[in-house]
């Protein structure tokens, strides 16, 4: 199974800042700690640098992102604070029919409504379900 981890990055920042990213290694160790086969892809890993990338090649990494979401068997976003990019994935996954799990405090938002298979409020909370989840494959399903 593969797992896209989608979340905020540079949120309402301006400038070429972006927020802690600690959370994408723990969902990763938390998915893998209970399914040591579960294959997890990560834009922060696979691009640590994109926030100083040209027009260009930000573009074309946007795109790439939305690709690897669509191709993926679930996508995790992580949204604490609204995130267009992640927003996208989600869009994205949705319509390639992958299964979207958010961990938001933004039950209301019409995105994370709209687009999610279920809806954690923070942390915490999704990885007691990890833990107590029979598979990967049901974090997916409602």
């Amino acid at each position: 199974m593969r797992v896209f981890i989608g979340g905020v990055m540079q949120a309402s920042i301006q400038g070429k800042g972006i927020v802690s990213q600690n959370y994408r290694q723990q969902i990763s160790q938390a998915l893998q700690a209970r399914w040591p086969e579960v294959e997890v892809f990560d834009p922060f890993v696979a691009h640590p640098n994109s926030v100083d990338y040209d027009d260009g090649r930000a573009k074309e990494t946007l795109l790439a992102m939305l690709d690897e979401a669509t191709h993926s068997d679930l996508v995790i976003a992580y949204v604490p604070t609204a995130s267009m990019g992640t927003a996208l994935e989600m869009y994205a996954a949705s319509q390639a029919g992958v299964p979207v799990v958010t961990i938001s405090p933004l039950t209301e938002n019409w995105v994370v409504k709209a687009f999610s298979q279920r809806v954690f409020s923070d942390l915490e909370s999704f990885f007691a379900y990890v833990a107590r989840a029979g598979s990967a494959e049901a974090l997916g399903h409602v």
